[in-house]
């Protein structure tokens, strides 16, 4: 028996959902001089990468990336990033992952972003699920999708086509 791969998003379709989302931080950022694009590792960094290429070419923003690294089986581990907080304080930062699901990874990663001063922070993910147990929330999202608890949701953003789906 062959296992059904639902197609959530096309390559196409992903590709203009990071283009609408860099615009959507553009336009929520555009008094800035300064913006951080931290990427949870490793498909939430891949997706800020390519959000932060978009938005170096429809603004004169500039924007730093970073890494996030946070063990997503232990959330509570300690989380550490690729640049300084000095590089992230003050600054208005977006906090990128693929997929929401419970919540967990991105409120852990809220939590760690929130011991230094932001100018303001919003999270933005490819596709946001509707089965969160934390009061979490994507300002920017690429997808909504009710999926059931059994059901598990797949991006691929390492190699072309790039692809979502749900098996």
């Amino acid at each position: 028996m062959a296992l059904t791969k639902n197609t959530i998003l096309s390559h196409k379709e992903i590709e203009h959902k990071i283009r609408r989302i860099a615009y959507q931080i553009y336009e929520s950022n555009v008094n800035e001089t300064h913006i951080v694009i931290a990427g949870i590792d490793e498909n939430g960094y891949i997706l800020a990468k390519k959000i932060k290429n978009q938005l170096d070419k429809i603004s004169d923003i500039e924007s730093i990336l970073c890494r996030v690294k946070i063990d997503k089986n232990e959330p509570t581990k300690p989380i550490t990033t690729s640049i300084d907080k000095e590089d992230y304080t003050n600054k208005s930062l977006v906090l990128i992952d693929d997929v929401l699901n419970s919540g967990s990874t991105l409120i852990y990663g809220i939590k760690h972003f929130l011991d230094v001063p932001l100018k303001q922070f919003k999270t933005a993910v490819l596709v946001n699920r509707n089965h969160k147990k934390y009061p979490v929330k994507a300002d920017f999202k690429g997808i909504s999708l009710s999926t059931s608890l059994f059901e598990h949701v797949h991006v691929n953003l390492s190699k072309q086509p790039y692809e979502a789906y749900l098996d």
